[in-house]
C-alpha cells in the first residue's frame, strides 16, 4: 500500500484528524502552531486560535465540540464563533490538551498532557450530557482513544509506558471494572500514538518514529503495516463515501534535517476498498 500527500502544510505536531460525516470533509490541527487546518473545493483553509487546540467531534453541520488547553467549546466553521462549554484544566497551567474523540453514546473522551511532557501530568476525561469527569489520572502522554464498534470497550493509552488498554464500558459509555493491556508495545523503539477502530473491530495505530500506521486485529494480532513518509506519525482517521480512505497526520518538531514529507497529512486510498476493510463514521457528540 502507498500513502500519498494529502496536504503539503508541514505542522510542527499534527494531530486529530476528524472526518466529519455530513460536511464529507476533513479537519485537523497543528497543535503546538495553535490552528485548525482543512481542505475544501481543493481550497486550503485555516483557522488560528489564541491557546492550544487538539481534537474535535462534530456536533452538528457547521458545529465541532474543539478540545483547547482550558475549556471546551462549540466552534462553528461557517460563523467562526466560540460558545464555552466547560472548563478544562484551567488553573493547571502545566498542562493541555491532547488526543480526544467522540464515543458511541455521544460523549466526548479528551487527554491532556503537559505541555513539556512532565511525568505523570496528564488526564483523561469524558463529557457527557453536561458533565466532564476525569477518568483516568498520572498519564505522561495521552494517546489511542477510541472505541469498538460495538459500543462495549473504549482504548486509550499513555504512550511513554507504551500499554495500549481496553477498557468495558457500560450501558451509557462509562468506564466499568478495570482496565486489560490489549497492546503491549513496551520493548518496541516506536511510541504508540493516536488510533481508530475500524468496521471489524481492528485498530489503526499511528506510530511515532516509525514511518507508518499498523492495523491489530481484535484479538492484539499485528495484521499489516503502511508505510508513511512522515517519521512522526500522529494520528489517523478513516473518510471518504464509503469510509476506505484512510488518512494519517505526522509531526515535524524536533526532526533536525526535515524533508517534505515531514509534518505533511497523508491519504491511503484504493487498497483498503480491494481489501473490503472500511472505518466507522465518526460518533456524534450530544451537547
Amino acid at each position: 500500500m502507498i500513502a500519498q500527500i494529502f496536504d503539503s502544510r508541514q505542522c510542527t505536531l499534527g494531530e486529530g484528524p476528524l472526518w466529519h460525516p455530513v460536511r464529507k470533509q476533513l479537519l485537523w490541527f497543528d497543535i503546538l502552531e495553535k490552528k485548525l487546518l482543512s481542505r475544501h473545493n481543493h481550497g486550503l483553509l485555516e483557522w488560528q486560535f489564541d491557546e492550544y487546540v487538539s481534537a474535535a467531534g462534530w456536533v452538528d453541520e457547521d458545529n465541532l465540540l474543539i478540545a483547547s488547553q482550558t475549556k471546551l467549546f462549540k466552534f462553528n466553521l461557517v460563523t467562526n464563533e466560540s460558545t464555552h462549554v466547560c472548563d478544562l484544566e484551567i488553573d493547571n497551567s502545566v498542562t493541555r490538551s491532547n488526543d480526544g474523540r467522540a464515543d458511541p453514546f455521544g460523549g466526548f473522551w479528551i487527554g491532556t498532557m503537559g505541555i513539556a511532557c512532565e511525568p505523570k501530568a496528564g488526564a483523561i476525561y469524558r463529557y457527557y450530557k453536561g458533565e466532564l469527569r476525569k477518568l483516568f489520572s498520572d498519564i505522561t502522554v495521552t494517546n489511542c482513544i477510541c472505541f469498538s464498534p460495538d459500543g462495549k470497550f473504549g482504548y486509550f493509552t499513555d504512550s511513554l509506558i507504551k500499554h495500549v488498554m481496553r477498557q468495558p464500558l457500560d450501558d451509557a459509555g462509562w468506564p466499568k471494572g478495570e482496565a486489560s493491556i490489549y497492546l503491549d508495545l513496551s520493548a518496541e523503539s516506536f511510541g504508540p500514538d493516536g488510533a481508530v477502530i475500524d468496521s471489524e473491530g481492528a485498530m489503526w495505530n499511528a506510530q511515532w518514529g516509525a514511518s507508518r500506521v499498523a492495523r491489530y486485529l481484535p484479538d492484539g494480532t499485528l495484521d499489516f503495516t503502511i508505510a508513511i513518509g512522515g517519521i512522526q506519525a500522529t494520528c489517523p482517521a478513516f473518510g471518504g463515501d464509503d469510509f476506505t480512505d484512510l488518512y494519517v497526520t505526522s509531526a515535524l518538531e524536533n526532526i533536525k534535517e526535515p524533508n517534505e514529507d515531514q509534518g505533511a497529512t497523508f491519504l491511503i486510498q484504493t487498497d483498503l476498498k480491494q481489501k473490503n476493510i472500511c472505518g466507522q463514521k465518526e460518533h456524534q457528540v450530544i451537547l
